[in-house]
């Protein structure tokens, strides 16, 4: 019986931070397993596409089950997410259970789910797609609280995973433009003209500005970074964020 084929699974995978993600592991040679609640508009040779809603407890659970049984996940980036935005006055329990049964639960139980394979590989990657909003952002009560349980999660999972060879490592993007983005923050808005003013290199960052950092803590020779946060904020965390 042959070996399952060893595969990056990467959540939200179809659009956004997670297709860059996707798209620059595909370009490394791997095999990709995207995991989304919609389709991609693209297709390549090394990708499969699943789709579930990942905040709901029985098709999280049905494909961690499937992938596990189906491929050897050597590498996870649990990327997929969801802003909800709204302060204390007007976040709802429905944003909260949305948010932690994807930025928290789905983590959880895909890491679970592959653990296995991650040890028996000898050199097991994961990332955690957070939130420079860990450290603080209005109107972001629900988003921030669950990015910054992320965190928490990844500097945990590194103590526990360690010894096995698992890196556990977090990317924290700052302003990225991309159609999430576009959403929370309309092009003229004031708000939005606020973040502009606030990046030290006067750009939004790029979706292929995220997967690169990913792609650092993804490579099987990079063992001995584990349980850090890499911001891609371009420089807004300046002044914020602790050395």
């Amino acid at each position: 019986m042959s070996e399952p084929q060893e595969v990056t699974l990467v959540t939200g995978g179809s659009s956004g931070i997670g297709r860059a993600i996707c798209e620059a592991l595909l370009a490394q040679g791997r095999a990709v397993v995207n995991l989304d609640c919609k389709a991609p508009d693209w297709r390549h040779d090394r990708l499969v596409s699943l789709q579930a809603d990942l905040t709901r407890q029985d098709q999280l659970e049905a494909s961690a089950r499937h992938i596990a049984a189906t491929w050897a996940v050597t590498a996870l980036v649990n990327n997929a997410g969801a802003t909800r935005p709204g302060s204390i006055d007007t976040a709802t329990m429905a944003d909260l259970d949305d948010v932690v049964g994807l930025h928290l639960k789905a983590a959880i139980v895909l890491t679970q789910a592959a653990l296995p394979a991650l040890r028996a590989s000898g050199r097991g990657r994961i990332v955690n797609i957070a939130s420079r909003a860990a450290l603080g952002k209005p109107e972001r009560v629900v988003y921030a609280a669950t990015k910054a349980g992320l965190i928490g999660l990844t500097r945990t999972l590194a103590m526990e995973l360690g010894a096995d060879g698992i890196t556990v490592n977090a990317v924290a993007p700052g302003p990225i433009a991309t159609e999430l983005f576009r959403t929370s923050n309309p092009e003229g808005a004031p708000q939005t003209r606020r973040i502009l003013d606030s990046i030290v290199v006067k750009r939004l960052g790029t979706p292929e500005d995220v997967a690169r950092a990913a792609l650092f803590f993804l490579a099987p020779d990079n063992g001995f970074v584990t349980g850090q946060v890499l911001y891609v904020c371009g420089g807004t965390t300046l002044g914020v964020a602790p050395v």
